[in-house]
């Protein structure tokens, strides 16, 4: 069955249309306002091999942090409709990727629990105009909407622009694993024999 999903969430701060298609080739077509975040985002589409789209009218006058969050919080919605009840998945997905100077590692469990450690940190307060600490809260609410503990870590870096692709570069290829189908175990990747969120 195909594993596809569209989320629409409209607020006082953001109006979005998210679609996901965790089956894709990697095509995304992302309109966020937010320049920097439009490109980690197709990173994040194009190294996980899902295809998504993303149209986000965000109070930008403000800054950017509405639009980063509440993008986090459909893609994660996203993720929990496109996975049913998880059946099927490998479920645990981890990656170590270079990027120029920095390497960083991130580890997810689509175990329907949340979590996020992101030991990450930046060397400038910024990367352009895009608040570097919107990072990490990108990641906390994909991780707090989907289900999922996100772990991520940097074991060295300099440029900014370079960590933060280090990070959804890998962020993506662990979730590829992840999502993936498990020939092996076709029924729910649990001992307890449920994934819900708890």
């Amino acid at each position: 069955m195909p594993r596809t999903a569209t989320v629409s969430r409209t607020t006082a701060e953001t109006d979005i249309r998210l679609t996901l298609d965790l089956d894709g080739t990697g095509k995304a077509d992302i309109r966020t306002g937010l320049g920097f975040f439009d490109h980690m985002l197709t990173l994040l589409a194009g190294h996980s091999l899902c295809n998504l789209t993303v149209a986000c009218t965000g109070d930008l006058h403000v800054d950017g942090h509405h639009t980063v969050e509440d993008v986090g919080r459909a893609l994660g919605a996203a993720i929990v409709e496109c996975l049913g009840d998880r059946r099927g998945i490998r479920r645990y997905g981890h990656a170590i990727i270079p990027m120029d100077e920095s390497l960083a590692t991130v580890a997810v469990d689509l175990g329907g629990r949340a979590a996020c450690v992101c030991a990450v940190e930046f060397p400038v307060p910024t990367i352009g105009t895009f608040d570097a600490q919107l990072v990490e809260v990108f990641w906390e609410s994909v991780a707090a909407t989907a289900g999922m503990n996100f772990h991520a870590i940097l074991h060295h870096g300099r440029n900014g622009h370079h960590i933060a692709e280090a990070v959804f570069k890998a962020a993506a290829r662990a979730l590829r694993m992840a999502v993936e189908p498990d020939p092996r175990q076709p029924g729910i990747p649990s001992t307890k024999g449920t994934l819900t969120q708890q």
